[in-house]
């Protein structure tokens, strides 16, 4: 049947039968591929609109089907795909190659570009994207779909197309109820509490825009105008705190990073976010010479949990182990014993943990970590007791962390962290680590003790 005689056919069951009465017979995934082989523009533009608005009043379990079905039957066509590759093996030119190339790529990428040509249809891309994230760690099926959808979003969300903007206290109200609903580091109490971090003179806000996505800030940072970095958080957030002049600022801290779309989880927009700003604020204010952040530490709790279940860790000391039951306290940090056993201890896991734990791609574990040192930024001091906010509390032991961002060295700290796997860290971090007994040593210095004893 050719794509005109079908797009007919199913224009004609979607008037005959109403949207929902074809998609409980599961037709989306047959008007997935007739938009797939519709020819004409303007009619391909309101067919995907109609299958967006399909998927979108879909259920979560059908909405998991209808992925699972993009997953297993819209990846390459595999006869083209031999014809291609026996072309190219026996003719290797780049011709060859480029044919090759076009007949390997998923059928689901251009299904993704031509509903994408629909009004509103990037919005609704990064929605179903959301849905595929939620899914997939419990799906690996739906794997390859996620792999298309970054191999287009790293296109379509380039710094490139992005517009950065100063959110203040004049901006739209319903942009800055955005801004308030998905703050992810320091929650917003009020329009109040907003009007605080936006509206004072040595404060700033800004966020980047996509021209499909309109009113939709995809991510946005808080900056503080500060005569020095700081080491904890709650004199950036006070209620009353005085203003600094911005002229007189010499530091610019980027005090929270809050990613509001979950469809475009994993694109380096962060990255591209602070440089752009850092140039913004250079331009602005020549006097600015800091740029850093008081950024937590969002996994140590759970890694130490982790380095603690078995009763024995490869990374941390028995001594260290004990010293850490303290943490079992809900109430610890709020007891001076407590804090006095717990410091030197934290202190040291935290800098190893920062330092030296790596995930299975030999990244750090830290999402935080990843995101400032692949950006350039060294790690720069290490904070006790930062934020004591019972978030802060149960996911990073209450500590904040300074990374600078140099801008005469971002490039060199880059590549020595993507080459090499190196964190580019100061000496004061550093030193927390030379603090430690490691438990290879503690086995040697017990395997000695032993030795002397049986002499």
């Amino acid at each position: 049947m050719s794509g005109e005689r079908k797009r007919r056919l199913f224009g004609g069951l979607l008037e005959l039968f109403g949207r929902d009465r074809l998609l409980r017979s599961r037709g989306l995934p047959v008007l997935a591929g007739t938009l797939l082989s519709t020819r004409g523009e303007a009619s391909g533009v309101a067919l995907a609109r109609q299958i967006l608005d399909a998927y979108g009043s879909l259920g979560e379990t059908e909405k998991l089907a209808f992925l699972t079905y993009l997953a297993e039957k819209f990846g390459p066509d595999p006869e083209s795909l031999d014809r291609a590759i026996e072309a190219y093996r026996a003719d290797p030119t780049a011709a060859a190659a480029t044919a090759l190339h076009q007949a390997a790529e998923p059928r689901r990428q251009e299904l993704f570009r031509r509903l994408n040509a629909a009004p509103g249809g990037t919005r609704d891309l990064v929605r179903m994207r959301a849905d595929l994230l939620a899914a997939l760690p419990e799906h690996e099926e739906l794997a390859p779909v996620e792999a298309d959808f970054v191999h287009l979003f790293s296109s379509w969300f380039n710094s490139g197309f992005l517009e950065l903007e100063r959110i203040d206290w004049s901006t739209p109200a319903h942009i800055l109820e955005k801004v308030m609903r998905h703050e992810a580091v320091h929650a917003i109490e009020s329009w109040s509490d907003l009007q605080r971090r936006l509206d004072p003179q040595d404060r700033r806000c800004f966020a980047f825009f996509h021209p499909r996505l309109v009113d939709e800030p995809l991510i946005f940072v808080e900056v503080a105008l500060t005569a020095e970095v700081p080491s904890a958080i709650a004199p950036l957030l006070a209620r009353r705190s005085a203003a600094e002049a911005p002229g007189r600022a010499t530091t610019a801290v980027f005090y929270s990073i809050s990613n509001t779309q979950p469809g475009v989880r994993g694109i380096s927009l962060g990255s591209f976010l602070l440089k752009r700003v850092i140039e913004e604020l250079k331009r602005e204010l020549p006097g600015l010479r800091t740029f850093a952040t008081l950024s937590p530490v969002p996994g140590l709790r759970r890694w130490l949990q982790r380095e603690r279940s078995h009763g024995q860790s490869s990374v941390l000391a028995a001594g260290e182990l004990t010293a850490l039951r303290e943490l079992d306290r809900p109430d610890w940090h709020e007891w001076p014993p407590a804090r006095r056993a717990l410091k030197p201890v934290l202190l040291a896991s935290v800098a190893e943990y920062l330092l030296r734990a790596k995930n299975s791609q030999g990244r750090p574990v830290d999402p935080v970590a990843r995101l400032h040192l692949d950006n350039g930024a060294r790690l720069e001091r290490v904070n006790w007791l930062a934020d004591v906010s019972p978030p802060a509390i149960a996911q990073g032991a209450g500590f904040m962390v300074n990374y600078v961002y140099d801008p005469a060295r971002i490039v060199e700290n880059h590549e020595v962290f993507a080459n090499r796997g190196e964190v580019v860290a100061s000496p004061s971090v550093r030193k927390l680590l030379r603090s430690r007994v490691r438990p290879s040593a503690e086995r040697g210095a017990s395997a000695s003790a032993s030795r002397r004893n049986t002499r």
